[in-house]
């Protein structure tokens, strides 16, 4: 269903949480229609102020890259966040009554202040490497999630559904998976998922999948 690379796939397999994550109840209320519309946007505005830290973060592996097309993936994702991604929420939130000035002074909730931090640090303290594990939960699991509900959804939440599962969106999660396992074959080779190093990444990975749980938790308990 996916086709996001090969070091994603056996990351993924190997992450106890990722259908908890894919599959949470928040998800699936977006699939149904059954989500709050305070819960969504709640979880909008909370997700909005993760997205500048998120930006922020692959900005860092544009500063982390080896190689110019690493730089210009990173760059390109970059973009995506603040142009594309980011826009949807200002959208939706407007069209709810919620100004973009009150979108950027959303206070961050501790759940959403633990996982971007998880992710800057990782870029901060490891290398390309341990930013791309980490980043990676959100980009392609977000692909994952909107591909599997653009086959069957109720109309509510069917704009938030189309970004996700929508072409550009899933153009950059190619892109980062063609990244990602570029990245590890040019740093430990071809046989990097048979090294120690590759393990640590999964771990990295999987820790980021499990903050993505809490996220979606938080988003089903609007103040």
């Amino acid at each position: 269903m996916t086709g996001y690379g090969a070091a994603f796939g056996l990351w993924r397999a190997a992450s106890p949480d990722w259908d908890a994550y894919t599959r949470h109840a928040f998800v699936e209320g977006l699939r149904d229609g059954t989500l709050p519309r305070a819960a969504f946007l709640h979880y909008l505005a909370q997700d909005y102020v993760f997205l500048k830290h998120f930006s922020r973060a692959w900005g860092l592996a544009i500063a982390k890259a080896d190689t110019l097309d690493e730089m210009e993936a990173a760059a390109a994702t970059v973009h995506g966040l603040l142009h594309h991604e980011m826009g949807l929420h200002v959208e939706i939130c407007g069209a709810a009554g919620i100004s973009e000035a009150e979108l950027r002074a959303t206070p961050e909730a501790p759940g959403n202040m633990a996982y971007t931090r998880y992710v800057l640090e990782a870029g901060y303290s490891g290398d390309f490497l341990d930013l791309l594990a980490a980043l990676a939960p959100c980009v392609l699991g977000y692909g994952e999630i909107g591909q599997r509900l653009a086959q069957d959804h109720a109309p509510d939440y069917a704009d938030w559904i189309a970004t996700y599962g929508g072409s550009e969106y899933q153009e950059i999660c190619e892109s980062v998976g063609t990244l990602i396992d570029g990245a590890l074959t040019h740093r430990l080779g071809p046989d990097y998922k048979d090294l120690p190093r590759f393990a640590q990444l999964g771990t990295r990975f999987a820790q980021a999948t499990t903050l993505e749980v809490g996220f979606w938790d938080m988003g089903l308990a609007p103040a």
